[in-house]
């Protein structure tokens, strides 16, 4: 337990279900560290989650409103709920690689065409380790993994040039960050940004996974190793995309569209 987790998490979820070794719990804590630099009360944020090892550690955490969307279905609860909440109000996702990148992109992808204002946290452990440690589309290539024994060998979204990030910020994302959790304030300072968007912003935190992608890729669940090997790795991170104010954020945009109608109603 920190002062932080006491201060904005539930008491019985506090301690989080993430495995030993595993970088989720200090990603959790990132985004909770750049709420409270920024002062926002539980009052002003609901809390979305998605599936697999993200969902399970940040589902219904937080202290205030929380809800649940599986299977990248996250992204449309939060459209609705961007239209029906106060402009002032923060909606704050947390999803896995899956529910970002794969079974939800399409979802993901109309809501950053739209500007929806929330922030998208996609906690990525490089493959679907909540069911076992097959590879996904994160996974560094040649890597061994539940579903590639002999190493994965297809081109994904993370290497040979491509980068699953500038498919996004070509769907009209506002705010892009990538960052690893090891990356200290940097994080926080890109979590603090995302937050403060009036439009849609994703950051994505790339954490270690001992049990699964330690194991089977690297052959060891000592977490040093672990730890040592994906300081190593190669990413690019830092802030990928800031065009915060240039795009209409899609509830202002709906508000306004509401009172050109109703106007061209009454003009008739």
């Amino acid at each position: 337990m920190t002062e932080l987790t006491t201060k904005y998490l539930r008491d019985e979820k506090a301690r989080g279900t993430s495995c030993p070794g595993c970088g989720l719990r200090p990603a959790h804590l990132k985004v909770l560290e750049a709420i409270d630099r920024l002062g926002i009360s539980q009052a002003d944020i609901v809390w979305g989650t998605g599936i697999g090892c993200s969902g399970r550690q940040t589902y219904a955490t937080w202290k205030g409103d929380t809800f649940a969307g599986t299977h990248g279905r996250v992204y449309a609860m939060a459209t609705g709920l961007r239209l029906a909440l106060p402009p002032n109000k923060k909606i704050i996702l947390t999803v896995g690689d899956g529910d970002a990148y794969t079974i939800g992109l399409q979802h993901l992808l109309n809501c950053a065409r739209r500007n929806v204002g929330v922030t998208v946290v996609v906690l990525d452990n490089l493959g679907y380790q909540s069911t076992g440690g097959q590879y996904s589309i994160t996974t560094p290539e040649g890597s061994v993994t539940d579903s590639s024994p002999r190493g994965t060998w297809e081109q994904n979204w993370a290497g040979s040039g491509l980068d699953i990030l500038n498919v996004i910020k070509e769907a009209g994302a506002t705010f892009i960050a990538r960052h690893t959790v090891l990356q200290g304030d940097a994080v926080v300072s890109s979590l603090e940004k995302a937050i403060q968007n009036p439009g849609f912003s994703l950051v994505q935190i790339v954490y270690p996974c001992v049990s699964h992608f330690g194991v089977q890729a690297l052959g060891t669940r000592n977490i040093p190793q672990v730890y040592t090997w994906f300081e190593s790795y190669p990413l690019a991170t830092g802030i990928l995309q800031d065009s915060i104010g240039s795009r209409p954020e899609f509830s202002d945009a709906f508000r306004q569209q509401n009172k050109k109608v109703k106007k061209g109603n009454q003009d008739v």
